[in-house]
């Protein structure tokens, strides 16, 4: 205790109190994300075993490759990715700590997220203004974006994408405003674990060094300092291993403190930046620039058949324009708050020149603008340091009373914290499955081996590998619009086309493994080229037109041999997400047209009145004419579909037909409260016969898993 006390003397006033404001603001973050769990702490269907259970898909990916390193067991092909950071990080935490896996993935996101606090504070120490870093840290710290990417159970890379960035921006302010040669290894290293962390980084890295190139080079081009601090940053930067980079940071970080190696400064400078560019260091920036910015509908493949995929980017809402108040709301809370920010990020800038240090992470929030919301999370921070900087000049200039000054600073604190404060109250995002969903998988892994494979849309994939242990066609990262079309084909077409596909898919994909394994033992003459699934399928049976090959599956082809079992996972949460399924296929693969749009239409919140039945978007049924109202347009109905389940959860279904030249049906999922209105197409397809109505042919399909909320299916072929 003495010796505790003596170290706490020791401290300067102003490293007590940035101390003491990280852990109030750290305090502050977790405690704000606890309350979640309190809201669904008696929630039992977010609960499998006792554990809650994580909220977003993409980490039940990182969670694979923990289980796996823990384990010690992956096989190849698995996909499992036992290299990424988060899983190395995550099974070093699951073996130090005395939690369970879950809890430890659970946890993990608010604990590591609320490190925010730390370089936001020593930022605004730099700065001389530690009640700003204080004020900055707790809106950044639980803003819209920022906590709901970052909340208990987001178990994914973003809970230190931003944390990193700020360290990042930390350090090139630190080693500006010193020039002390401790910060150029520090800023290196943060480049070395951002990469670590997030391989995407690039963008951003660049950035940062492009913004510092014109720095030097126009207000202190003298000022050789600068210049080893860019040489060292590329050095960090170039698209080489991490255990090559390190090296090679370490050498040049000898070689400038030593006075007698000045002079190689600048070559050393222009040989990082050959290097960055001959590792191709610029492609992956390129390569986000086209994902994100200049988005296209279609992609059209190269070489080969060049056929047209439909791009997935059109179908993910993070990755689509938002309008301005919710662009404004994701990084300050509110409107009001988030112009404010700016006009004192602004004013920030004109007295600290520093802080334009900070632009490339909030051009890069701003590219929301274009490439959706999820880039406002790196604005958070930067205006946060804006509306606190606007708030602690306003107090100083009001009045000079401690007491009038401390009231005015935590009452306007509190005001730009409420709205967010409101939102993590009602942001009550569910876990990814719930217990039942989850139960099916479980027994799933039981039944199919680790080299079998589950079909279900890239949605559910991740979390099938995780629960089922098995492979997948699609999952969250491998889902580009070719590997996307068979999936879409087989669950958006008839039995007997789509269980031809989905052997031919698995096997396929097996197949294109084995190439790819000898592509690299072979020099790059004898290399084969591979092109997509459907692409290699269509060639192999001896078609040039894609679109002969599909009609080819409905007659009697010739299929591969069986070399591991296929199982369809379907789950009633899909409803929702079908009409975004059937893009994928429903286009013409030669041209890239778009076949017509098949009539999908799901209702839960209808109203039933006398004499019609109100199911919304100006659709209704006429009970007495038993015809359906579509706007102003009178369809006929093909067949009424009434499913149930009995006291004993036995599936039972009747189906009463009107008009065999009517277009729709109408199928009532009772036990559900759901009505579906759709095509014959839509009506015959897999996902529809299988999932909804259970009218599987027993040739081709056994039964395996029936519950209300999944049901797995066993392809026989």
């Amino acid at each position: 205790m003495k010796e505790r006390y003596n170290i706490m003397n020791s401290l300067t006033n102003e490293t007590k109190r940035t101390i003491i404001y990280i852990l109030v603001a750290f305090t502050f973050s977790v405690l704000m994300r606890m309350i979640w769990v309190y809201q669904f702490s008696d929630y039992e269907t977010f609960k499998y075993a006792g554990q809650f259970m994580i909220n977003t898909n993409d980490g039940y990916y990182y969670a694979e490759g923990a289980r796996d390193i823990l384990s010690g067991i992956s096989q190849e092909n698995d996909m499992s990715p036992i290299t990424s950071a988060v899983s190395q990080l995550t099974a070093f935490f699951a073996t130090v700590l005395p939690f369970s896996f879950e809890s430890v993935i659970f946890y993990m996101p608010a604990f590591l997220s609320a490190l925010i606090v730390v370089p936001i504070i020593l930022i605004a120490r730099s700065l001389k203004n530690l009640e700003m870093g204080l004020i900055a840290a707790l809106l950044a710290s639980i803003a819209w974006s920022y906590y709901n990417r970052t909340m208990i159970g987001y178990y994914d890379t973003d809970m230190l994408n931003i944390v990193l960035p700020m360290f990042l921006l930390w350090s090139i302010i630190w080693a500006i405003n010193t020039n002390e040669d401790k910060y150029l290894l520090i800023t290196a290293l943060d480049i070395l674990v951002y990469r670590w962390w997030y391989p995407q980084s690039y963008s951003l890295e660049f950035s940062f060094f492009a913004l510092i190139l014109v720095y030097a080079l126009f207000f202190e081009k003298k000022n050789l300092y600068n210049y080893k601090l860019l040489a060292i940053m590329m050095l960090a930067m170039i698209n080489m291993d991490g255990f090559i980079r390190f090296p090679l940071v370490l050498l040049a970080f000898y070689i400038f403190k030593q006075e007698r190696f000045q002079k190689h400064v600048y070559p050393i400078l222009a040989i990082s930046i050959v290097l960055f560019f001959a590792s191709g260091g610029f492609e992956p920036i390129w390569a986000q620039l086209k994902g994100y910015v200049f988005k296209d509908a279609i992609n059209i493949g190269e070489e080969g058949l060049k056929l047209h995929f439909f791009s997935v980017m059109q179908t993910i809402r993070e990755a689509g324009q938002i309008p301005f108040e919710t662009f404004a709301n994701r990084i300050s809370g509110h409107s009001v708050t988030f112009v404010l920010s700016l006009v004192g990020f602004i004013y920030l800038t004109y007295r600290h020149k520093v802080m334009l240090l900070a632009l490339p992470m909030l051009g890069l929030g701003f590219l929301a603008s274009v490439g959706g919301l999820r880039f406002t999370i790196y604005a958070v921070p930067i205006l946060a340091f804006g509306i606190a900087f606007l708030i602690t000049e306003l107090t100083r200039y009001v009045t000079d009373k401690k007491s009038i000054k401390y009231f005015s600073l935590i009452a306007l604190t509190l005001a730009v914290l409420y709205p967010n404060i409101k939102h993590i109250e009602s942001y009550r995002v569910p876990t990814v499955f719930n217990a039942d969903e989850v139960q099916v998988l479980t027994d799933l892994s039981h039944i199919a081996q680790r080299e079998d494979y589950a079909i279900s849309w890239w949605d559910f994939g991740y979390s099938i590998r995780y629960y089922a242990d098995v492979k997948t066609l699609v999952d969250g990262g491998k889902h580009s619009g070719s590997v996307n079309f068979p999936v879409s084909f087989m669950l958006t077409n008839p039995q007997d086309v789509s269980a031809k596909l989905a052997r031919l898919d698995v096997e396929f994909t097996e197949k294109a493994f084995q190439i790819q394994k000898n592509n690299q033992e072979l020099n790059e003459s004898k290399r084969r080229v591979l092109f997509s699934n459907i692409e290699e399928m269509t060639k192999e049976y001896g078609f040039s037109d894609t679109n002969d090959f599909l009609l080819s599956l409905q007659t009697d082809i010739h299929m591969p041999k069986k070399t591991r079992d296929v199982y369809f996972f379907l789950p009633y949460r899909m409803l929702e997400i079908y009409p975004t399924v059937t893009l994928f296929s429903n286009l013409n693969l030669m041209n890239g047209k778009k076949n017509q749009t098949p009539f999908f239409f799901v209702s839960r919140n209808f109203k039933e009145l006398k004499e019609s039945i109100e199911f919304g978007s100006g659709i209704s049924l006429n009970k007495r004419e038993q015809s359906l109202n579509i706007g102003k347009q009178k369809v006929g109905i093909h067949r009424i579909v009434t499913t149930s389940y009995d006291q004993n959860m036995q599936f039972k279904k009747s189906v009463q037909f009107l008009d065999a030249n009517a277009p729709l049906t109408l199928i009532y999922m009772s036990s559900y409260n759901t009505f579906l209105i759709v095509d014959e197409k839509s009506y015959n397809s897999l996902y529809i016969q299988l999932m909804v109505l259970e009218a599987y042919d027993a040739t081709l399909f056994e039964k395996v898993i029936a519950t209300p909320y999944v049901k797995v299916y066993k392809l026989k072929l």
